[in-house]
């Protein structure tokens, strides 16, 4: 099968009017050509289809969009949906249904979220003339995910993900994995989240797709599977950042176009040019690229370990202050739910293990 692999779909408030006008011209220049003569075209739909106004307690942004969504996704050519990531839940329940009956209704395929953990574990498969192909939609542990007894998105657990994984490889012919996850602004992955990522693989994803950080990161083959440490958004166009780091981020993506029967996948680097998206060309095409082979190199040597210690260096007074500001005497709700949510989520575990090495890193036998 042919297949469209692609990274976060959000409108914002600069985008979500022509999303509701159906501008697919102007949203998506010749990105559209793209999903032609495909049979699977996955993005992740990385917030609410709701009018509902009542957002859930958390820490960063609560994301919803317009019903409109769904008529455009399914009008670009969209046959499927991952909702496991860390904005699904945002309206909580009341969102996540809205958004369920507006997918539903343009006969638009959705995986990773469910009634309740086992539920949300249910895979997606698509069948063509008697291949299968099996998709894994998986976060990390950010607000959205499902509980024992709560709807929400598809948690990734590393025990039991893989073996979701390995019991798919047994009935299907290729896995996809798609991993809301890693550091948001970050190129590098963790070596925690390098390691999940090539369980993955070993037990038998044939893909495995960072998303989440935002940005371009970086790939390698690894035991036959194609693993992306970062994929960026595919349409989630904003104008106004706090920093220039998180500008550049946003500017560009990659599209995955991948053949199950070759196994052979192929990226195409995306530009943003507000308020649209289109194919990058040209001399910004080949910087887009030489920035990620460059990388990609970086995996082959002890080099990637240099740009995660970097970048995890660049936030250490955030991650300073979750932790000194929460549970004394002085601390507010607030200082003890965000040392929580970054105990919680694996992302901000692994920048609190790098800044915070154990005497046993350095110890040595005499």
């Amino acid at each position: 099968m042919k297949t469209l692999l692609l990274g976060d779909v959000c409108p914002t408030g600069l985008t979500n009017p022509l999303f509701d006008k159906m501008d697919i011209d102007t949203l998506f220049g010749d990105t559209t050509t793209l999903f032609e003569n495909n049979d699977i075209n996955l993005v992740n739909l990385e917030c609410a289809l709701t009018e509902h106004d009542k957002d859930i307690i958390k820490f960063g942004p609560a994301l919803k969009a317009c019903y409109n969504t769904a008529k455009v996704l399914k009008q670009l050519g969209v046959n499927c949906c991952g909702l496991s990531n860390n904005h699904i839940f945002d309206f909580g329940k009341k969102g996540a249904m809205d958004t369920i009956k507006a997918l539903e209704a343009e006969g638009i395929l959705h995986t990773g979220f469910g009634e309740n953990y086992e539920d949300s574990r249910k895979n997606l498969v698509i069948e063509k003339d008697g291949e299968k192909v099996c998709i894994i939609a998986v976060c990390e542990r950010e607000y959205s995910y499902a509980l024992e007894n709560r709807m929400g998105a598809r948690p990734f657990d590393e025990f039991e993900t893989i073996d979701d994984i390995r019991h798919a490889k047994e009935m299907y012919d290729r896995v996809i994995v798609t991993y809301h996850g890693g550091k948001e602004y970050c190129r590098y992955p963790s070596p925690r989240l390098r390691n999940a990522c090539r369980a993955m693989a070993r037990n038998g994803a044939d893909v495995v797709l960072c998303q989440h950080s935002h940005c371009i990161g970086c790939y390698e083959l690894y035991d036959d599977c194609h693993i992306l440490y970062g994929q960026g958004n595919f349409h989630f166009v904003k104008t106004e950042f706090t920093n220039e780091t998180r500008k550049e981020c946003f500017k560009t993506s990659l599209v995955a176009k991948y053949d199950t029967t070759s196994g052979k996948i192929d990226f195409i680097p995306l530009v943003a040019n507000a308020p649209g998206i289109n194919i990058a060309k040209g001399d910004i095409a080949k910087e887009i690229m030489d920035d990620f082979y460059k990388r990609n190199e970086q995996l082959k040597t002890d080099e990637w370990k240099q740009g995660w210690h970097d970048f995890c260096i660049s936030m250490k007074d955030t991650y300073y202050k979750s932790i000194r500001d929460a549970a004394n005497e002085a601390s507010t709700d607030f200082d003890n739910h965000r040392f929580a949510h970054h105990l919680d989520c694996q992302a901000h575990t692994d920048v609190w293990r790098e800044l915070f090495k154990t005497t046993n890193m350095t110890n040595e036998i005499e």
